[in-house]
């Protein structure tokens, strides 16, 4: 084998490692979604502390592939409600889970 084809092969060969290393899989995403559920979480973030009945540091955002989860103790069922519909106004939002609570209510 030459050299030239040897540093073709190489480079083939790097790049389909690069392809398969980055291909999501159900329980992992890929360089893409993690990327776009990273601006999800901002925007959600940033819809929640810009809604004035909401206390936004009480609640916690993260997105897996496109689904908001949202976690935290908040003060009513208002709230909780409130904070769900915030989040599904977000665009990009495909569905969102609900995990808060409500203070002082045990479950």
């Amino acid at each position: 084998m030459r050299p030239s084809n040897r540093f073709t092969v190489f480079y083939i060969f790097m790049l389909l490692a690069l392809i398969v290393g980055c291909a999501p899989t159900p329980r992992h995403e890929g360089t893409g979604e993690y990327i776009d559920d990273t601006v999800i979480t901002s925007k959600v973030k940033a819809a929640i502390l810009n809604e004035p009945s909401l206390k936004s540091g009480e609640i916690n955002v993260e997105t897996f592939k496109g689904t908001v989860q949202l976690s935290g103790f908040v003060s009513s069922k208002a709230d909780i409600n409130k904070a769900i519909e915030v989040a599904q106004s977000v665009k990009g939002v495909k569905s969102v889970k609900n995990d808060m609570h409500v203070k002082g209510k045990h479950y």
